[in-house]
């Protein structure tokens, strides 16, 4: 196989790693191990990001803005040429399946670690990459894949088609431009949407529609190819749990797959590599329908998130074969050198707020970490692949992922206890994250049962999302911690280990108020509250917890890490304990628990009147106001559209009222706060 629109492939010491955050810590790692030099760069709001501390060199390449950074070609070639940097690796996202970075880089005799440009090119157009696929016999979902982009021919496609239909766009990827239209009513709206946020993340609208599978399962191979005409699969990922088309949770492999459909599946993503004179690692994504009919959805012609699950149950470093392919050697193993052994997860942490309809979230770390003694993890079995450190600044700039999980068992059952012991020992604290909400996706009967589909947190959603009900076992260890901390704030020394009568600033009684965060303001829910009275009776005995009608005796006793054991009337449980502030984190690997609490003498609640105005709820720029000042709108009326973190957030009317005015138009960027609208609610 010939290498096309590339250099011929040789050698290099020096490697820049065009990208930032955990794919570029990652991909240095490995560069490191095999003796390279590393070079990162980075934009003024990264400039003392933690890939940029753990880079031999680091090169400036702009502002804040990617597209005067990290997506600037020249820029990136030029900081190659100033380092002595033999090859570039782009990672994932920016300019990893960017053609014209790669001819440029030709043409500066810089390696690209990735495929040629013609082939980026071939499937980077999804129209045509259906067309080719065809040809080499790679099942395909019934479309539309045409150049016309009118918006009637678009509608009377969707109608040949059948609702629902999904809606792509065709130089897309990772969710950005894509929407389900569950019938002709929405597809107007739709359709515009789509096409902004392909505009805004691609610089190009078009769109192609496809037959939406109701209940298909995403399953992706992983491909390698090398210049000499050798190609492989290393075997499948299944990643339908996603959110807005955006992957949440991986595992591999797939689970209730056969031999047989793992071969076709595996044979049909090389060909579909071969198909395009593919070099490199790429993926090839399939919907696999409940039939064990599949369908190729696109080709990743870069690097994977997911990578990691496919390291984890084959032995092999991914970007260490991408770097030894791009040096021109011959893969390291044949087909019949491959085998699966065990089972891996990766949960993708995010700094967003799934209260908030997951609304990205900024700030400064005040705490990361994964306590692994604590939990009793084996380091061998989990690793966190993370682009950020305790201290570290999260902005509003870039992707909102801020790590990776991954874990491996010898089976998935293993894997999957591993996984919740896993995020149970996280400590993330200063920016909200998606830990909690990974938790109660890991612990669902549905997925425990490895019942999935891509609608997988739709359909259930009614769970994972319901109200949670406190047991008093919990408000009563959560007193515990907070009484453990008031005697650290008062004395420094345990409460428990003390001999002197001593009293916590009380006669006898200490009365500690508890509740969910959430509903610390709400003077409406009479049962987010409770008073929880402690009494140490004798020296070296328990203390006494007061529930309402119940009565605990109680003992905390400190662990390795955060880890405590919590005894209540003689029941002992291990938990990760910590307190964020005047919030109380209890964590097992079944659940999260946190309940805000203070010491009290009364509670007190303040009284809240409708708000006049709506704040922007991150940094981000206003796409489009929905309405003119002065209209009436009902409550939950659309009002304006904020683009943050590459996707779409509409601010919706917190009543029946009417605006009065705007304070910012499309196009203007507003910050965390601010406000975008003043609105007067019917009385």
């Amino acid at each position: 196989m010939t290498r096309t629109n590339q250099h011929t492939p040789q050698r290099f010491d020096t490697l820049l790693v065009a990208n930032r955050g955990e794919i570029a810590c990652r991909v240095m790692r490995t560069a490191r191990r095999m003796g390279l030099r590393t070079v990162a760069v980075y934009s003024d709001a990264d400039a003392n990001a933690r890939h940029v501390r753990e880079a031999d060199e680091a090169v400036r390449l702009g502002p804040a803005a990617a597209r005067e950074s990290y997506l600037n070609v020249e820029a990136v070639v030029e900081a190659a040429r100033r380092t002595g940097a033999g090859a570039i690796h782009p990672g994932y996202g920016f300019l990893s399946e960017n053609g014209l970075f790669v001819e440029a880089l030709d043409a500066a005799g810089i390696t690209f670690v990735g495929p040629p440009a013609s082939a980026i090119a071939a499937m980077g157009d999804k129209s045509a990459a259906k067309a080719r696929m065809h040809d080499a016999g790679v099942p395909l979902v019934p479309g539309y894949h045409g150049e016309s982009q009118d918006d009637a021919l678009l509608r009377d496609e969707a109608e040949r088609i059948g609702y629902p239909v999904l809606l792509k766009a065709s130089a897309g990827g990772g969710g950005k431009g894509m929407r389900v239209v569950e019938s002709a009513d929405g597809f107007q709206a739709a359709l515009d949407g789509c096409r902004r946020e392909s505009k805004a993340a691609f610089g190009d609208d078009r769109m192609l529609i496809e037959k939406y599978l109701v209940q298909p399962r995403h399953v992706e191979v992983q491909v390698f190819c090398d210049t000499h005409g050798n190609g492989v699969y290393l075997f499948e990922r299944d990643c339908s749990v996603q959110r807005r088309h955006q992957k949440v949770l991986e595992e591999a492999p797939a689970p209730g797959m056969t031999e047989e459909l793992r071969r076709e599946m595996g044979e049909a993503a090389v060909r579909a590599a071969r198909e395009i004179g593919y070099v490199g690692a790429g993926t090839v994504e399939f919907l696999l329908d409940v039939d064990g009919s599949f369908y190729f959805m696109e080709m990743n012609t870069r690097l994977q998130v997911e990578h990691p699950v496919t390291e984890m149950i084959t032995g092999q470093d991914l970007v260490e074969w991408q770097l030894r392919v791009a040096m021109g050697e011959r893969l390291p193993l044949a087909q019949d050198e491959l085998t699966i052994t065990g089972h891996s997860f990766e949960a993708r942490l995010y700094a967003e707020d799934p209260e908030q309809d997951f609304l990205p979230a900024t700030g400064t770390l005040t705490r990361f970490g994964m306590d692994l003694a604590g939990a009793g993890l084996d380091p061998d079995r989990v690793r966190l692949d993370s682009g950020v450190e305790t201290g570290d600044a999260v902005s509003m700039h870039y992707d909102p992922m801020l790590a990776k999980l991954i874990v491996h068992a010898d089976d998935r059952t293993q894997a999957l206890a591993t996984l919740n012991r896993a995020l149970a020992a996280l400590d993330v604290r200063g920016v909200v994250t998606n830990r909690a909400f990974l938790q109660r996706l890991a612990t669902h009967p549905a997925f425990r049962d490895a019942n999935l589909d891509t609608r997988f947190i739709e359909r259930n959603e009614a769970t994972l999302f319901a109200e949670r009900r406190h047991a008093p076992e919990e408000y009563a260890s959560a007193a515990l911690i907070g009484l453990h901390q008031l005697a650290r704030e008062c004395e420094s020394d345990s409460p428990w280990d003390r001999h002197d009568g001593f009293r916590l600033n009380a006669p006898h009684t200490i009365r500690i108020a508890l509740c969910d965060p959430a509903h610390a303001q709400d003077e409406d829910d009479s049962e987010a509250v409770v008073v929880v009275e402690g009494r140490r009776e004798t020296e070296g005995s328990p203390w006494q917890l007061t529930l309402g009608g119940e009565t605990f005796a109680a003992t905390l006793e400190p662990l390795e890490g955060d880890a405590v054991a919590v005894t209540l009337n003689g029941h002992r449980r291990r938990l990760q304990a910590r307190r964020d502030g005047n919030v109380v984190v209890l964590v097992d690997p079944q659940r999260e628990t946190r309940l805000f609490w203070r010491r009290i003498d009364a509670i007190d609640h303040g009284h809240h009147e409708a708000e006049s105005t709506l704040t922007a709820p991150m940094h981000g720029t206003v796409v489009a106001l929905l309405v003119e000042a002065g209209a009436r709108v009902e409550k939950g009326m659309p009002l304006m559209v904020m683009e943050a973190m590459k996707m779409e957030h509409t601010m919706t009317a917190p009543a029946d009222g009417h605006v009065e005015s705007f304070h910012f138009a499309a196009g203007d960027t507003v910050g965390q706060g601010d406000v975008l609208l003043e609105f007067a609610a019917d009385e």
